[in-house]
This record gives structure tokens, C-alpha cells and sequence, in this order.
């Protein structure tokens, strides 16, 4: 159904089983005919929107965008940067980036730009944006809330203002970031942008100054809290070892000392015991032996040995010459042997006092080392006594150890935090300033008149999608096919004014129809008309329908009243009889005759005195001179409540028939279906019918309706004509086919062809 209003004279060319095929080629020529139905509204619409673009460009006031472009870069900082954990700056990553972005767009940069270029009290930013749309909203304000102009509400608007003005954004995946600032003065623009940048870096040091100050504060505390850990400790270390007697020598303590001292002492008293004893043995030894022995000087190393085994060699020596000499019984080898003798003796003496000698220190090294081990032995119960204060001692010692280094490596962070505060510099810094642009950045010119024009384009097709599917009127032959079922004889123009001429004063004759008093004499005034074309098209149809019936006996009539049925039904005799056919039209709306006012206002008597049988209908029938046209009138002094009864008695019926049999064509003009029921009565005299819709007007369920109830006339329809049409509209409506024949010169080019 929806294709059909798009495109209502579109008749489907091929059946489809399953009914919901449409061809590419139907959705566009349907989209097509909806747009050329629609294009004005299209037009409208879109030159509204422009318009309204065009007011819009010319009442927003247009902004500047200056720009700065900052970087944030650590690397610079490791000259500076310390070694020590707590100070080090974070990594720069993406988080850390959309960090400071926030940071840019934060109210603290705000209010100091702010307080920094004094633009509180600017008009442009304590007037909601200056320009002639800030200052209304600011008179408007001030008229209904007198305490807006207030300086915390200035202050707050301006600061809303400059936020809504600033825009700070990430350049791709770089750590670059651009601050743009939206300005009516372009001066004013690049300054504030400048002005945001430098606020960014400055409101960085300090934060990085207050960071390193607080931490120096708290630094400088705890430092104060570590020493007096420290001393408390190192006090208490001294006071245990006093309380202990304990003395702390080279690092250990004296009974740690002694004992080691006198386990030293143990081992060489022993040492010297061993050589003792190893020289008592060794001499008591050379004492069983010959003194002649190599060994016992080499062991004992004594001059006085030495010496006298030098001469016990000599003189052995000098015996054995001379015994070998002189014999052994010699005089002199006998005083040498006892001089031998005597020496001998003597080194035997000698040994047997250094063994005396031997043996004594043998037993003072034995008692040394006795003495010593004793001591030892006394050392080592001492210490073990005070081993469990040597424990709580090295405790003391160790929690001492650890204050202090704990004091010392705050003190080192201290100095650090200190030497920080001394170096202004950030991470951020400006790689571009903002200069003064040189065009405008808002509003943009193209941009709003193509969103406008698109928003027109969109509006006007949505208002127009609704207008042609709430559309529930016949507006095309097609339409009206489709619908009723039955052909579309003719689409009648509605008539100018200018085409209808004045009627002319005539004198009052009962018999004669009045001239000019209508539209319907358009067809005898002009024509060549498209309206008189149309009433030809009517008159073919009828031609075709063949005389085998009845006659030619047509009625017209119309779903409700004022749709022109009974101008129709005029034109269409006023034709037939200038083209030579006996025509006779009959007023057959007895409840409205309005054909009688207009055509025979004089006449007494008509249709309702033929039926009664007062009249014969020869004596009450007007004639038009010009024509030759009879007119059957239908006079009504008082309402009648029985139409129905009348139209439906024999007597109309014998009427009818008789005039069939005497004209060539008898025209019935009748009464609405809508309102009354007079039209279905009509059956049994009438054999053709002739809808008359009023193009554009008619609601479709209404005629339905209508249509519904009168059964004798949906069966005997022949046509439905489109009435009091608009050519001009109807070209948008109808296919291309028929958009000459509505062309205004059309009418001019078939006369003179003719």
C-alpha cells in the first residue's frame, strides 16, 4: 500500500505469488515520484534551514584558535635526577600523559590565567561569551536574577567560560600535547593559549617544590626523631657494659682478650716445655756416648765442647803419628793418650753440667706451663659466666648500628631533597608558541550551511514521508484505478475565477436556461480548455459504453456535497448537445437542486410535479437557445423527507425510460451518498454511473464508505472523474507521460494545430 502512495499511477506489470517482490527498478521510479510530489516542501524546508544557517552566522560571533604545542621529555632531567629512590621522577607514559592533560584543564590553571591577565571582568567572559547572544542571556539574567552580576558569580562564569574555550588533546602516541585556546580576538586567543602553557609549567615547578619541601619538612623530623634513637641506643650500650663491667678492647672484650692471651702464652710454654725435655734427652743421650762423636758439638753448639773436642782430635791425631812412628808404648804417644784422657774427662764434665743445666729449665718450663694453663682455665669460667651479657650486649649494639645507619642515610636524603628545591626545572617545556591566527576557526561557514542543508534535506523528507503517508486523498488517475477498481475518465482543472464570466441580465422566462451563470459554461466559452477536454474525455466513455443498453441514461454523483458533481453533469450536456445530440439534463438532487438555481432560477414548476403527475414533463422541460440543451429543473417549496420514495417510484422510472427513448443522452444530476440514501434508489432507471471525486479533498475511507453502501452504483460505475484538480500540483503527481498535457500551453498549441 505504501508503494502505491508513492507512486500511485505505477500499475504493477508482472503478479508475483508471494506478493512482497518490488523490483529495483519500482523502488526507484517510487522514490522518484516521491520526490517530484514532494520537492517544494523539499525546497521549503531546506530554504528555511539555510536561512536559518545564514541567521545563525550572522548572530554567533566568530571565534579564534590559537595553539601551543608542549613536550614532555625526562631525559633532560637525569643530570639532575638522584640516585635515590624517593626522589627519582615517575616514567612518562600514556596514563602519566592523560594525567597532565587533566592537569591542563584543570580550575588551578584556570583561575591563575585568569587572575594573571585580569579577564574576570572582560565582557567576554562575564557576559556568557560576549558577543549579541552572550550579552541577551546576560540582560535576561539580569532582569530575572538580579544577584547574577554579583563577583563570585562573574567569577564562576568566567572560569566556566574559559574551561568551555580550552582544549588540551594528545598528539597521536607522542608524548606532544597541543593547548588551544577559542577566542573572539585573535590576540587575545594566541595570549591566553601562551598564557596556559606557561601557568602548566610554572603550577610543575611548584608542585615539584612544595613535593620536595614537604619531604624535606618531614625529613628534617624524622632525622631529629633518628638521633635521639641513636644516642638513646649507643647510652644504653655504655650503661649495660658499666652496669656489666665490660670493657671493650679493639672491638672484644678483656676476658675475650685474656683468654686469648693466655691460650697463646699456654702454647708457648708448651713449646718451650718440649724443647726442653727434647734437650735433656738429647744430652743424656751424648753422655752414653763417645765423645768423639761429630754430634754432640753439631747438637749442643758449646764453645767449651767444641774447643776441647778440637784438641781431643788434635792430640789423637799426634798419638796415632807417632805410634805409627815410634810405637804405641812411646813415651810421648803415652803423655798424648793421657792428655787424651784428661780431655775427655773434662768434656764429660762439661756435659754432665749442661745436662744439670738442661734439666733445670726442663722443669721451670714444666711449671711455667702448668701456671699458664691454670690461668687459661680461670679466663675461660670467667667468660662463660658473662655470656649471656655478651648477648644482650651485641642486641644493644645492633639496634644502636641500625638507628645510626638509619640516621645517616636520612640525613643524605635530606641533603638531596634540599639540593632539589635549588633546581627549577620540569619535564615540560614548549616546543611552539601560540601566534595570532589568521582565520577564523567557528562558526564555519561552509560547515553550517551544509549541516543546514543536510538537516533541511532530512527534515524536509521526514515532514514529507509523514505528509505522504497521512495523504488519505485521491490525487492521481492511477490512484483512483487502483482504488475503486473502475477507469478514471477525466482529471478536471479547477477553474479560475477569470473563467467564469459574469451572468448577463436577462429577462425572467420560465422556459429558457440562463446563460453564463456558471463554470459549466466553460465548455462553451472556451473550447479548447483543458477543462473542455476533459469533459470530452467523459463523453467518449460513456460513447463507448455502447447504446445496447437502456439508452444513454448516465447519472453523476458524488461521495459528499461541494465536490463539483453537479458543474460536471452541466458540462458534460451543455456538451453533448453542442456537438449535436439530443441531451436533456436532469436536476435529479432533490434535496439540494442547485443545478436549478444556477440554470433556470425562474422556473415554477419541474422534476417533483412531472413525478406526481400533475405536469407533463413537455411543459416544465428549459431549453438553452445557443446549445439546444433541455433541462428537466427540480422546484422545491418546502423540503421534502420522502426524496428517496420519489426517485425510487415507478413513475420516475417511466420517466427516465421515456426521455431514453426520445434523447440520445439523459443526464442525471444526484445527490451525495454520503449524506442521504437518495442515489441508491436510483438502480432501477439508471444504467451507467459517474463518480465525481474532488482531487485532493476526498478521503479515501470516506469514499470507501460511501461506496459500500450504494451496491447499485458500484456495479454500474463507469468512471470516476478527478474534479477542481490543481495542474500545476498535478504534474508532480502524474508520470512524466502526462506532464505535457498539464503544460499552460498546451490548450493554445492543440487550437492553433486545429
Amino acid at each position: 500500500m505504501m508503494l502505491q502512495l508513492l507512486k500511485p499511477d505505477q500499475k504493477p506489470d508482472r503478479d508475483y505469488s508471494s506478493g512482497d517482490y518490488i523490483s529495483p527498478e519500482q523502488v526507484f521510479v517510487s522514490v522518484f515520484a516521491f520526490v517530484r510530489r514532494q520537492y517544494p516542501l523539499f525546497l521549503v524546508t531546506l530554504l528555511a534551514t539555510l536561512a536559518i544557517g545564514a541567521a545563525y552566522l550572522l548572530i554567533v560571533r566568530s571565534t579564534y584558535t590559537a595553539q601551543a604545542t608542549l613536550i614532555i621529555d625526562t631525559r633532560k632531567l637525569q643530570a639532575f635526577q638522584s640516585q635515590n629512590a624517593l626522589f627519582n621522577d615517575v616514567p612518562v607514559d600514556s596514563p602519566a600523559v592523560d594525567s597532565q592533560l587533566e592537569i591542563i584543564r584543570s580550575d588551578n590553571i584556570a583561575k591563575t590565567v585568569l587572575r594573571d591577565l585580569h579577564l574576570a571582568n572582560e565582557p567576554e567572559f562575564a557576559r556568557y561569551g560576549g558577543g549579541f547572544m552572550g550579552n541577551a542571556i546576560y540582560f535576561f539574567y539580569s532582569i530575572f536574577e538580579p544577584g547574577d552580576g554579583s563577583q563570585d558569580n562573574i567569577d564562576r562564569r568566567a572560569l566556566r567560560e574559559f574551561a568551555g574555550n580550552l582544549s588540551a588533546k594528545r598528539v597521536g602516541v607522542t608524548y606532544v600535547i597541543e593547548v588551544s585556546y577559542r577566542s573572539a580576538k585573535p590576540d587575545r586567543a594566541a595570549q591566553i593559549a601562551n598564557a596556559v602553557a606557561e601557568a602548566y609549567i610554572n603550577d610543575q615547578l611548584d608542585a615539584k617544590y612544595q613535593s620536595a619541601r614537604r619531604a624535606g619538612d618531614w625529613l628534617s623530623d624524622r632525622i631529629q626523631e633518628l638521633k635521639h634513637q641513636a644516642t638513646t641506643a649507643e647510652n644504653s650500650i655504655v650503661d649495660f657494659k658499666s652496669k656489666n663491667n665490660i670493657v671493650d678492647a679493639g672491638g672484644r672484650s678483656i676476658s675475650e682478650q685474656q683468654v686469648a692471651e693466655l691460650n697463646s702464652q699456654v702454647l708457648a710454654a708448651r713449646t718451650a716445655t718440649s724443647e726442653a725435655r727434647a734437650r735433656l734427652d738429647r744430652i743424656e743421650q751424648i753422655m752414653k756416648s763417645d765423645v768423639r762423636d761429630a754430634t754432640v758439638t753439631d747438637t749442643l753448639r758449646s764453645e767449651v765442647v767444641s774447643k776441647l773436642r778440637s784438641q781431643y782430635l788434635d792430640l789423637a791425631n799426634r798419638e796415632a803419628d807417632l805410634s805409627a812412628r815410634y810405637g804405641a808404648t812411646h813415651l810421648a804417644a803415652v803423655n798424648l793418650r793421657n792428655q787424651m784422657h784428661e780431655i775427655a774427662t773434662s768434656i764429660k764434665a762439661e756435659l754432665s753440667r749442661l745436662a744439670e743445666t738442661y734439666k733445670s729449665d726442663y722443669q721451670i718450663s714444666k711449671q711455667r706451663e702448668n701456671e699458664v694453663q691454670r690461668s687459661l682455665d680461670d679466663a675461660v669460667a670467667r667468660s662463660q659466666v658473662g655470656g649471656q651479657a655478651q648477648v644482650q650486649l651485641k642486641e644493644l649494639e645492633s639496634n644502636s648500628q641500625t638507628y645510626r645507619s638509619l640516621y645517616e642515610s636520612f640525613l643524605q636524603r635530606y641533603t638531596e631533597s634540599i639540593q632539589q628545591q635549588t633546581f627549577p626545572i620540569t619535564e615540560a617545556r614548549v616546543i611552539s608558541i601560540a601566534t595570532p591566527p589568521s582565520k577564523r576557526s567557528s562558526p564555519k561557514t561552509i560547515l553550517v550551511l551544509a549541516i543546514a542543508g543536510f538537516g533541511g534535506l532530512m527534515l524536509g523528507f521526514g515532514v514529507a514521508l509523514m505528509r505522504d503517508l497521512s495523504d488519505r486523498v485521491i490525487r492521481t488517475s492511477g490512484q483512483a484505478e487502483s482504488l475503486l477498481g473502475t477507469d478514471c475518465l477525466a482529471n478536471l482543472p479547477l477553474l479560475p475565477a477569470n473563467k467564469t464570466p459574469a451572468a448577463e441580465e436577462q429577462p425572467e422566462q420560465p422556459r429558457i436556461i440562463k446563460t453564463n451563470s456558471g463554470a459549466f459554461w466553460a465548455v462553451v466559452n472556451e473550447p479548447f480548455s483543458r477543462y473542455t477536454e476533459g469533459i470530452r474525455s467523459i463523453k467518449v466513455a460513456i460513447d463507448l459504453n455502447g447504446p445496447s443498453r437502456t439508452g444513454r441514461v448516465v447519472g453523476l454523483s458524488s461521495a459528499l456535497p461541494n465536490e463539483g458533481k453537479s458543474t460536471v453533469a452541466a458540462s458534460l450536456g451543455l456538451l453533448s448537445a453542442q456537438a449535436g445530440a439530443k441531451t436533456i439534463l436532469i436536476d435529479g438532487d432533490l434535496r439540494n437542486p442547485s443545478l436549478t438555481k444556477s440554470m433556470a432560477p425562474h422556473a415554477t414548476s419541474g422534476l417533483i410535479d412531472v413525478i406526481s403527475g400533475t405536469m407533463r414533463y413537455e411543459d416544465v422541460i428549459c431549453t438553452d437557445p445557443e446549445t439546444g440543451l433541455h433541462f428537466l429543473p427540480t422546484v422545491i417549496d418546502t423540503p421534502i423527507a420522502h426524496t428517496s420514495e420519489l426517485l425510487a417510484s415507478a413513475s420516475m422510472r417511466n420517466l427516465v425510460e421515456a426521455l431514453s427513448k426520445q434523447y440520445d443522452y439523459v443526464i442525471v444530476d444526484l445527490s451525495p451518498l454520503a449524506p442521504i440514501i437518495d442515489v441508491r434508489s436510483t438502480g432501477h432507471f439508471i444504467s451507467s454511473y459517474v463518480l465525481v471525486v474532488e482531487w485532493g479533498k476526498t478521503n479515501i475511507e470516506v469514499l470507501e464508505r460511501a461506496l459500500a453502501g450504494a451496491r447499485s452504483l458500484q456495479e454500474n460505475l463507469l468512471g470516476v472523474v478527478l474534479n477542481k484538480a490543481d495542474t500545476s500540483l498535478l504534474k508532480r503527481y502524474e508520470g512524466y507521460g502526462n506532464a505535457y498535457y498539464y503544460h499552460p500551453n498546451y490548450s493554445s498549441q492543440r487550437a492553433h494545430v486545429s
